[in-house]
């Protein structure tokens, strides 16, 4: 039989192995619970929470129908709520309404828990990371803040401002998105307004200019008066044809026949020239060439008003839509006044510094173990 082992003795090292878990496991555990008991100030909690909802209300004629729609949440507004809250921009905005700085720096005796006052802007926000915790349930689009000070009127401060500045965003973005919405239609109607009203110049300016207010009924009178005219000479004829016919070629009143006949024949022939027919026409297509120009810009002025009535109902259309879609940030819980101190979790903030620090010294002692083994 083999000898029996000898009686374990302790060893040096195993006296530095009870030290060494005195100094870096005990003491420190030790320190920490004195701190948390005695040093770290109490903290009030309060917490909000919203959604972004987006609601689609029905026009008259949906509703009518029997149309309607439910509102519902917006995953990507959401997204960028969640940013924003913890972003430096409203950390910035938050302190200069409600001195964040001075809320979280009241403790004398708290250098841990307590902001370092004043700070940079990055200081601050590192804190506010500390101190406001933002959760986001992207199924649901909910969104819970909790927010921390000394005192439970301040923390209910620092929520309701972080709940008013997430309300001002989230209108920004119903803002913008209803401006992006009615641009287009409004820049069509800016168009077709200044058509309408070079059109409408255009005609004013040829009024002015030929002293003409509507060519065609000026046609038309002309017309009418060649056509009396036209009847005046086949009467003049049948006279004089009469007079040739029933008495002597010396009588007077053939030779003033005639020259009744000429006369009519003259005027009709000017008639015709002013209209630009005939074949004494002459410089009378002037007039014709107003006629065109007058159908011309009548056209355009016609198409104008066709075109700024298609852009107005257009852009009324886009408001009305824009108006129908509006988003705004639904409360499910108001920032709450605590009336008791739950902050720092003393308990939980002990055993997780002592399950560490009691890790990472039996990690080190096993290394150090194999490295002396393997000698």
């Amino acid at each position: 039989m083999p000898p029996p082992a000898p009686q374990a003795r302790k060893r040096r090292r195993h006296w530095i192995v009870a030290l060494s878990f005195l100094l870096f496991v005990a003491a420190p555990s030790a320190f920490v619970g004195w701190y948390l008991w005695e040093r770290a100030a109490d903290q009030y909690a309060s917490t909000v929470g919203f959604s972004v909802r987006t609601e689609e209300v029905s026009s008259a004629i949906e509703l009518l129908g029997g149309i309607t729609e439910l509102s519902g949440s917006s995953s990507s507004d959401t997204d960028v709520l969640y940013e924003f809250i913890q972003s430096q921009r409203v950390v910035a905005d938050i302190d200069r309404e409600i001195d964040l700085r001075g809320m979280w720096s009241k403790p004398d005796n708290d250098p841990y828990f307590a902001y370092d006052a004043p700070g940079t802007i990055e200081d601050l926000v590192d804190h506010w990371n500390r101190k406001v915790r933002v959760s986001y349930d992207s199924g649901t689009g909910l969104i819970e803040v909790r927010a921390l000070a000394f005192d439970p009127e301040d923390a209910q401060a620092i929520a309701s401002a972080i709940y008013g500045k997430s309300q001002e965003m989230i209108n920004a973005l119903s803002d913008i998105a209803r401006e992006d919405a009615i641009r287009y239609a409004r820049v069509e109607l800016d168009s077709a307004v200044e058509q309408l009203k070079d059109a409408r110049e255009a005609m004013t300016e040829f009024r002015n200019r030929t002293q003409i207010v509507d060519p065609s009924q000026s046609v038309g009178t002309q017309t009418a008066l060649i056509g009396n005219l036209e009847q005046q000479l086949a009467m003049a004829l049948i006279e004089l044809d009469l007079l040739r016919q029933t008495t002597r070629a010396e009588d007077p009143r053939i030779s003033q026949a005639e020259l009744r006949v000429q006369v009519i024949e003259e005027r009709i022939a000017e008639e015709r020239n002013k209209l630009g027919i005939g074949d004494t026409a002459g410089g009378g297509g002037a007039f014709a060439d107003l006629v065109g120009e007058f159908e011309r810009l009548q056209v355009d002025r016609e198409f104008a008003e066709q075109s700024y009535t298609g852009a107005l109902a257009a852009y009324d259309a886009a408001q009305a839509e824009a108006r129908r879609q509006s988003r705004y940030l639904a409360a499910h819980v108001l920032p709450t006044l605590a009336e008791k101190s739950k902050f720092p979790e003393r308990e939980v903030l002990l055993a997780l510094f002592s399950l560490f620090a009691f890790l990472i010294w039996g990690i080190t002692v096993l290394v150090l173990y194999a490295l002396r083994d393997r000698r």
